[in-house]
């Protein structure tokens, strides 16, 4: 796959860019010369941000399409074109699957996968139709690739995000567009998605989905944490190199073979019982 190797004077747009891993690449895009739109439902922290590190706000929720559409439209108004989307907003507080709602599960979806699909479905023309190519970023996770007991919900929409990247890169190579896309998945980053309820709609409240500061955790304290900025970082470079994959934190590759390594063992017992 080819990246996108000069990112000087290019139009990227960041989604859930008000704080967090959004901001970190929104502020590694910016040193790399690009000019940055970030996208945020939160109004005031939007206004800061964008202050604070010379982008353009423009409040949208990703869970609806037309305030993405809106978005893009703007971002269309104001630069004429697009070169970088990063569908990176998200949510990811915890619940027992036993214990969900449909409640839960229509919110978490709604921001985590559904403002994926918005996000691609409204600029990946935009990105095909521009003579320099462009580049897809999908924010999933390291929950992506395996799961966890409490992080069954979160995993649900990042697997799909995850699904979605793949299948993606594949139709653009087959179809020769020079549109690349990356999948990020983070491991632990300093965000604030430990208190993701405080954008919870009202209409979808309640239920067993809830904050928790994996930080301060048993589990939490016992791994790495990397600051936004780092994401940012690894975010850049594969937009560069054209990169399928993006981690935070390579130590994390056995878990996920150790997933995988089950996989081919059950593919194993099966030929061996047809033979």
């Amino acid at each position: 796959m080819s990246g996108l190797q000069d990112l000087n004077g290019k139009v990227a747009v960041v989604t859930g860019g008000a704080s967090g891993i959004g901001m970190g690449i929104a502020r590694q895009l910016i040193a790399a010369g690009a000019r940055v739109v970030i996208a945020d439902i939160e109004q005031d922290a939007l206004q800061r941000t964008a202050a604070e590190i010379g982008a353009v706000g423009v409040r949208t929720d990703v869970s609806d399409l037309s305030s993405v559409e809106a978005l893009a439209a703007e971002v269309m108004a104001r630069f004429g074109t697009v070169h970088v989307l990063c569908n990176n907003a998200g949510v990811g507080p915890m619940a027992r699957i036993a214990d969900m709602t449909t409640a839960d599960w229509r919110w978490i979806i709604n921001v985590n996968l559904w403002g994926v699909v918005h996000g691609t479905t409204v600029f990946l023309p935009l990105l095909r139709a521009n003579a320099d190519g462009g580049h897809v970023v999908n924010t999933a996770s390291v929950g992506g690739l395996r799961t966890m007991p409490g992080l069954g919900p979160y995993s649900v929409t990042k697997f799909g995000v995850v699904a979605l990247t793949e299948a993606l890169a594949q139709e653009m190579a087959l179809d020769g567009a020079k549109v690349g896309a990356t999948v990020l998945c983070p491991g632990p980053v300093r965000t604030n998605i430990k208190a993701s309820s405080r954008n919870r709609p009202e209409p979808l409240a309640g239920g067993a989905l809830a904050d928790v500061d994996l930080e301060a955790t048993e589990m939490g304290r016992s791994v790495r944490w990397v600051d936004p900025d780092e994401a940012g970082r690894v975010v850049v470079r594969a937009i560069r190199q054209g990169d399928l994959y993006a981690f935070t934190h390579p130590e994390m590759a056995a878990a996920v073979e150790e997933r995988h390594q089950a996989i081919s063992e059950a593919f194993r017992e099966t030929q061996a019982e047809t033979a």
